[in-house]
């Protein structure tokens, strides 16, 4: 027996340990030869007399991070194909690729010797689903253990016995948050939840594991015994209640969006009411059809394989890497501190510069206090904190900033302050540091004017809350060099965050995104209609944050001075005056300028009070009745008018590499992520529909819905962005 993957050493009392280790790769992933090596092993165990039992276990740092996306992918290539022939034939080729990791571990949960899978390190999607098929599960109590199954998150369901395996082990709540959520616990919540045995030290799993099997562990998973009952009898009236509520919560929390989340409910409504095998197949059978959505096509391709190529660098130039020891941070603001925060985080020294050290310590204390919620939230340690916090200076003094690698300015948005800190800085920085801007709007090259050494200045833009939003924006100014870029990117891989790399224009790509999904719900409160609709509408449309609550979130009165930056540079023509005259009639008049000051266009009352829209917003403007507004074209407007800006940034060639428009905007502001992103979202709407209804939008609402000439050129050629812009992309998927 020959296995790439698997080793298999039997020990004096028969046991067998078999290390799962893939080859060439840092994490342990399901694809076709790791099936083909199990089905192998699986043999072996079950002829040689010798062995009475196995324990599984890895040997990388974590057990495994789930199927490799990619082979979903070829699966529906070749399913394309044959169903372009024959779909009868396509849906039944589909199906038994499905079915075939369920055939498998079935092989393992109903063979005759018992298997114990020892977890070291976090078990994600298939891979917590071969621990699953297993009769016991020993889990390390690190607390980087973690166990989920995180496939809604790309739009697919667990494929592997998953959802069968925690309706039945897990109480109902708990288990269909689990599916529906994509959450991950810990090993100690896992085994309170039920679906993990035993949780011991580290380097106690395998012995522990073998020491079930010696005990006698029986070979048979709790469905087989005679007698079952799951948590709960679907025809209950606790089964009824559940499903009910479920159903109810879904419809609210997806708007329908997700048709893998539906799926995901029916696999366990119908798999209770079925023996264990036949549920498999209807799992395996939903599993197939969830795979031919668009949706989990857009999602596969552009949260998984597309954000992996950028997480690995694919826009770094070929230059030789750099090493990043010592970075200042300008500006021990909220942002600069949270900057400072996930640099020093991830083992870097920070050098945290305000115009005075009273000001800089406020920067070091936020970090002190963003360490204690992490403390209190178990997710960092005393002695964690005082390292980290130990990595990181503050101080007024400039020349501190001798011998970084890299200073990233995060002052106030206003050019002669942002000017001032370059001069300041280059004076006492080495030639060759580079020095990049978090600047939010304006133009870096034009920030550039203010440096002596253009080609090392780059733009590094981040997004708020920055330890927790995962997207960095990397911005080339006219004369930013590969060295610059290469420096960026290696940073923000480094902080383990997504980059991805745009060229010079103001707002860059996310912003401008960002603030024509603004503007529009600014266009719809101007025209009358209810506040309540303009919100929730782009809900309905699968935004996660509405506009009115986003806008709250980076403050109105960033809004309103970045319209009186562009209209200082580029006169008031390019700002509509509906729009001025609305924020300034909340900053100006009512002090209304968003969750910091407790008021914007919500109420933000003391907690536990929720927020609520506030009511004079209806007097600003002459309402409309609300059964006169087409539902419809609210949703179509925010999703077009987004759609038609990322369309003009590629033509603009701000964005050069479509996998990060995609990537991008559902990152930096959760642009519809069911979609796959804004050009994915057009691509699959059709060009010459996409047209067609941004015209009718036009017509009805404004020209900034006029489809570009890009667009235009596209629809008469029945192009994609996907085929146009990326061969190896359209290739992959």
């Amino acid at each position: 027996m020959t296995m790439t993957n698997f080793t298999l050493e039997t020990d004096a009392d028969g046991i067998a340990l078999v290390t799962w280790d893939m080859p060439g790769k840092s994490m342990n992933v399901i694809d076709q030869s790791v099936i083909e090596d199990m089905d192998a092993l699986i043999e072996k165990v079950e002829s040689d007399e010798a062995i009475k039992g196995v324990v599984i276990t890895s040997g990388k740092k974590t057990f495994g991070a789930g199927a490799d996306l990619t082979m979903l992918q070829d699966m529906l290539g070749e399913y394309a194909q044959v169903n372009a022939q024959d779909e009868q034939k396509a849906a039944q080729m589909l199906f038994d690729g499905a079915y075939r990791l369920n055939q498998t571990l079935r092989w393992i949960e109903t063979g005759d010797k018992p298997w114990v899978a020892a977890l070291n390190g976090m078990a994600l999607g298939g891979c917590l689903e071969i621990a699953l098929a297993c009769h016991a599960r020993v889990a390390s109590d690190d607390s980087k253990t973690t166990f989920g199954l995180p496939e809604v998150k790309v739009g697919l369901l667990p494929g592997g016995g998953g959802t069968q395996r925690i309706a039945r082990l897990v109480n109902p709540q708990d288990g269909m948050q689990m599916l529906l959520q994509g959450k991950s616990h810990p090993a100690k919540k896992a085994k309170q939840l039920g679906f993990i045995t035993e949780v011991v030290a580290g380097d106690a799993i395998v012995e522990t594991a073998r020491q079930m099997i010696r005990d006698g562990l029986k070979p048979q998973a709790p469905w087989d015994v005679k007698g079952f009952k799951a948590p709960i009898n679907i025809w209950s009236p606790a089964g009824v209640q559940m499903l009910s509520a479920g159903n109810a919560l879904l419809r609210k929390e997806t708007y329908g969006n997700y048709p893998n989340a539906l799926n995901i409910m029916k696999c366990v409504y119908e798999g209770l009411l079925l023996p264990f095998d036949t549920a498999l197949k209807v799992e395996s059978r939903y599993f197939a059809n969830t795979l031919t959505t668009p949706e989990a096509k857009a999602m596969i391709r552009s949260l998984f394989v597309n954000m992996q190529e950028l997480n690995k660098g694919a826009r770094r130039p070929d230059v030789p890497a750099t090493s990043i020891k010592k970075v200042g941070v300008l500006g021990a603001g909220f942002m600069g501190a949270s900057i400072a925060y996930v640099t020093a985080k991830a083992g870097m020294e920070v050098i945290l510069i305000d115009r005075d050290q009273e000001s800089a310590d406020k920067g070091k204390n936020h970090c002190s206090d963003m360490l204690d919620k992490a403390i209190a939230r178990k997710r960092s340690t005393p002695e964690k904190k005082e390292a980290l916090l130990g990595l990181i200076n503050a101080t007024a003094d400039y020349a501190m900033l001798d011998g970084c690698d890299l200073v990233v300015e995060a002052v106030f948005e206003d050019k002669g302050v942002k000017k001032a800190v370059t001069e300041q800085t280059e004076a006492v920085i080495d030639e060759d540091t580079i020095f990049a801007s978090n600047t939010s709007t304006i133009p870096i090259t034009e920030l550039a004017q203010a440096s002596s050494r253009a080609e090392n200045f780059v733009g590094i833009h981040f997004f708020s809350p920055v330890d927790r939003m995962m997207l960095v924006e990397i911005i080339m100014g006219q004369k930013t060099g590969d060295k610059a870029l290469a420096m960026a990117v290696d940073y923000v891989m480094a902080i383990k965050k997504t980059p991805i790399v745009v060229n010079d224009s103001r707002g860059f790509y996310v912003n401008r995104c960002v603030m024509r999904y603004m503007q529009e719900a600014w266009n719809m409160l101007s025209e009358g209609v209810p506040a309540a609709m303009v919100e929730n509408s782009a809900k309905m449309v699968g935004m996660p944050v509405g506009p009115l609550t986003l806008n709250d979130e980076v403050a109105i009165d960033l809004s309103q001075k970045v319209m009186k930056q562009t209209i200082a540079d580029l006169g008031k023509d390019v700002v509509d005056p509906r729009h001025f005259k609305l924020i300034n009639t909340l900053v100006d008049d009512h002090g209304r300028i968003g969750k910091k000051a407790g008021k914007g266009f919500f109420d933000y009352p003391e907690k536990p009070a929720k927020k609520k829209l506030w009511p004079e917003l209806r007097n600003m403007f002459p309402q409309l009745d609300p059964d006169a507004v087409d539902i419809d074209d609210l949703k179509d407007r925010y999703l077009y008018t987004i759609a038609m800006e990322a369309a003009r940034t590629v033509e603009e060639k701000v964005v050069t590499d479509i996998r990060e428009a995609d990537v991008g905007a559902i990152l930096g502001f959760g642009f519809a992520p069911y979609t796959g992103g804004p050009l994915s979202f057009i691509d699959e709407v059709g060009l010459p529909a996409f047209q067609k209804r941004a015209l009718e939008l036009a017509k009805k609402y404004g020209d900034h819905f006029t489809p570009t000439d890009l667009i235009a050129q596209m629809a008469e050629k029945g192009e994609t962005f996907y085929q146009r812009f990326s061969t190896e992309t359209e290739a992959a998927a």
